[in-house]
């Protein structure tokens, strides 16, 4: 229920004229702390019951994760391939970001198309996000994307520079080595 207010009132935002003017001021305060980035692609292919697949980076503490999203929805039909840029709120803990995501979208797309919405995981991590997408796809629907870090990818930042190499020292001879 709570997730279904927030998204309604980002809709009510962002299609009316007030949403240049107060949606940044308002997000912050409804959504929680803004605490990073989050940039996607993600297909989906629909007859009914919908797949969706893709992948993206999160930008968070200066440092980049890759991940992967997976995920279905319901009343749709078509196919579209959606980019993504939003921001990340109430992110603490890198980790906290993967789990499953619900939101109520809408998308009605011919050729090309915009939208937003605001996704919700069980970790209290909400993503709002406004996106183009291309393709031919009709949908209203309760959308579920399941995000998950890539595995052995924790950072793409740059690992810190090595120690220089400290030269061997040969061996200390013994007095017994000189007999």
């Amino acid at each position: 229920m709570r997730l279904a207010c927030v998204a309604a009132t980002a809709a009510v935002i962002s299609l009316s004229g007030f949403g240049p003017l107060c949606a940044h001021a308002r997000a912050a305060d409804a959504l929680g702390d803004h605490t990073g980035t989050i940039t996607f692609t993600i297909s989906a292919a629909d007859v009914g019951a919908g797949v969706s697949w893709g992948k993206g980076v999160l930008s968070f503490e200066g440092h980049d994760y890759p991940f992967r999203i997976r995920g279905g929805s319901g009343a749709a039909i078509g196919f579209s391939r959606t980019r993504a840029v939003g921001t990340v709120y109430n992110l603490y803990r890198v980790s906290d970001i993967e789990g499953t995501y619900w939101s109520v979208q809408g998308e009605a797309t011919v050729g090309a198309g915009k939208g937003g919405a605001v996704m919700e995981n069980n970790n209290g991590i909400y993503i709002k996000f406004t996106s183009t997408s291309s393709g031919a796809r009709l949908a209203f629907s309760v959308e579920r994307l399941t995000i998950r870090l890539t595995p052995g990818a924790t950072s793409t930042a740059q690992p810190p520079a090595a120690a220089p190499a400290v030269p061997a020292t040969p061996p200390a001879s013994s007095p017994a080595s000189h007999q």
